[in-house]
């Protein structure tokens, strides 16, 4: 499995904006699509934003779309979350994850879940504050 970092949260005020990175190391990363999970204080883990592995498609959960924008930079290694208009609620552990499935029908089936991802990172902590 690819090994995963994440970094770029914060504190930050309502309103501001994030970028959060993932790096990936250990495999070849053109051959994992990628996503953003997130887990609230007292909530379930939820799904943010899925990227295949060019790139050229992303997939984002509907309460999701507008303020998020996920993108990647394979010669980079690397994966964004880029955050704009921060609320309080987007106070979070965002986890980046990988694998090797094509995320495309996975989402258009509704069935896309973390359980699709066999690698992640440790988390980074956004917390926004009213």
């Amino acid at each position: 499995q690819v090994q995963l970092v994440e970094s770029g949260g914060g504190l930050v005020q309502a309103g501001g904006s994030l970028r959060l990175s993932c790096t990936a190391s250990g495999r070849t990363f053109t051959n994992y699509a990628a996503a953003w999970f997130r887990q609230r204080p007292g909530w379930d883990r939820e799904f943010v934003a899925t990227i295949t592995r060019s790139g050229d498609y992303t997939y984002y959960a509907d309460s999701m779309k507008g303020r998020f924008t996920m993108s990647r930079d394979n010669a980079k290694n690397t994966v964004y979350l880029q955050i704009n208009s921060l609320k309080p609620e987007d106070t979070a552990t965002y986890y980046c994850a990988a694998d090797t499935v094509d995320p495309g029908p996975l989402y258009w089936s509704g069935s896309l879940t973390g359980a699709d991802f066999g690698s992640w990172g440790q988390g980074t902590q956004v917390t926004v504050s009213s």
